[in-house]
């Protein structure tokens, strides 16, 4: 495809799994972000909106996967925007996908502030000041970077080791929880509430709503928690047997992210002393519900381990972020620095540059919008509630360009992982329809800001891609280009060590 193999390809099937199975940490998003369950419809957004909400997610998965098994490369979306479609869109969905990247990463150590803030923070004296959030963002984000500056045969250990965690915690978890609880009340699991606007839920979801847009509400859970497996694709060029391995490790996390989280979240919920009384605790119910029930040392053991996977969590995220990067600057995509965001170092076999400019992006991202309000709202909240839209934007263009791409001369066969042609179409579909969904759930008070930023932020990239990047991005290689490159791509695979 016109590149170079400067990238380590030692990843496994396993590896490539577990990375994406790592970001979607269902101990990261399924337990920070309970409270939009618990305060919504209660505990049927739990046992029947979290399965809902992750089948929309395989739609996505599949149509992904399907993409990335005939298109197997480092910053998937952003190549796949560009083949299927042109410059332009290439260029779109490389941009929608880094800023999804960038501040998903700032969301996610965030979290693990406030998850490590609720767990230990009264045993060392820990305030939630601003100057605490950053320093504890900046350290554990530091540290996450300088693992992947060392190679993605470390990286790939500990997001390995992060996959056999969160299943044991999640299973530690899950029989801590029906241990403790009180009365195996199942029919919770199917009922219906409306909490919305109510006392304490109010901080969830302040307004008012029916009954169904309750529910509806309650299913940016599982659509939150389940974004991130498109770190294997970013990871394909590292990955062995990249055009099987990357669409199977996609697939396969969201299944399992679905269903362990759903067996560990429905036991949440029937440990919950009383659902009215959950509801009142708006954010805080996991800290509420765990103080209320579990017993007092195995609380803390999962508080640690839940931890550990939120860290690693951002580790992996680290990695998909940089890749992606890595991936646009060696196209010069980026309008600045591009030549050394693209570097590779001899020694790790890592785009380094890459690496630590991400981290310190997402680090400053927190910072600076941390301290502005508008209208009386946090940006950074404002900024975070379209981290989602912007990410699923980025599957959605190329999913959709490759609905008309596929069996023409941009895409004119499968890859070895195939679906087929007509169920290729059909997921596609269903997939544009999840976006949709997704985006009219994304604006929703107290996201309304989502939508004039959104919108922006369309209309000033296509400004930018009008008066300057239209003249100035090539896009990734084509046809006689990429014979032109063997010379080049020689002597770059020659310079990290790269061999046959």
């Amino acid at each position: 495809m016109g590149y170079a193999q400067e990238l380590s390809r030692s990843m496994s099937k396993f590896s490539n799994f577990a990375i994406s199975f790592s970001i979607m940490c269902i101990m990261s998003g399924g337990i920070n972000s309970i409270g939009q369950a618990t305060s919504g419809a209660g505990g049927a957004a739990i046992g029947i909106g979290w399965p809902v909400g992750m089948i929309g997610s395989a739609m996505f998965a599949l149509a992904l996967g399907q993409i990335s098994s005939a298109y197997p490369t480092a910053g998937g979306l952003y190549h796949w925007g560009s083949i299927l479609g042109n410059r332009f869109t290439g260029w779109l969905s490389a941009w929608l996908n880094l800023l999804g990247l960038v501040t998903v990463l700032g969301a996610i150590n965030v979290g693990t502030f406030y998850f490590f803030y609720g767990a230990f923070g009264a045993y060392f004296g820990l305030e939630d000041t601003l100057s605490n959030r950053v320093i504890f963002m900046a350290v554990i984000t530091g540290i996450q970077a300088l693992t992947n500056h060392m190679g993605i045969k470390l990286t790939a250990k500990l997001t390995d080791f992060s996959g056999y965690l969160i299943f044991a915690t999640a299973l530690l978890l899950t029989i801590g929880c029906l241990a403790s609880t009180s009365s195996f009340e199942i029919s919770r699991l199917w009922t219906f509430s409306n909490y919305t606007g109510a006392e304490g839920a109010s901080s969830v979801w302040p307004v008012t709503v029916g009954g169904g847009m309750a529910f509806l509400l309650g299913l940016i859970l599982p659509i939150y928690t389940s974004t991130g497996y498109d770190a294997s694709a970013h990871t394909s060029e590292e990955t062995i047997n990249a055009a099987n391995a990357v669409p199977s490790g996609m697939v396969q996390a969201v299944f399992w992210s679905g269903l362990v989280g759903w067996i560990m979240l429905c036991s949440f919920v029937l440990m919950i002393p009383n659902m009215d009384d959950a509801a009142k605790q708006g954010w805080n119910v996991f800290f509420w519900a765990m103080d209320a029930q579990m017993n007092p040392t195995l609380k803390q053991v999962l508080y640690f381990l839940i931890f550990i996977s939120q860290f690693l969590c951002g580790l992996a995220t680290v990695t998909s972020l940089s890749r992606m990067l890595f991936a646009f600057a060696r196209d010069d995509g980026m309008p600045i620095g591009s030549k050394a965001l693209a570097t590779v170092s001899p020694q790790y076999r890592t785009p380094v540059a890459a690496i630590w400019t991400g981290s310190v992006l997402a680090t400053l991202f927190v910072w600076l919008t941390s301290a502005i309000t508008i209208a009386g709202t946090s940006a950074y909240s404002i900024v975070v509630s379209c981290t989602v839209i912007f990410l699923f934007l980025s599957f959605t263009l190329p999913i959709a360009l490759g609905l008309f791409a596929i069996g023409g001369p941009k895409w004119p066969k499968m890859g070895p992982w195939s679906l087929g042609i007509g169920t290729y179409k059909l997921v596609a579909v269903l997939s544009i329809l999840w976006m949709a969904l997704t985006f009219f759930l994304g604006i929703q008070p107290p996201n309304d800001w989502a939508l004039p930023i959104t919108l922006g932020f369309i209309v000033l990239a296509l400004i930018i891609w009008v008066l300057v990047e239209n003249r100035r991005f090539k896009g990734p290689p084509t046809g006689d280009e990429i014979k032109a490159r063997k010379a080049a791509i020689a002597a770059a695979e020659a310079a990290v060590g790269e061999k046959g």
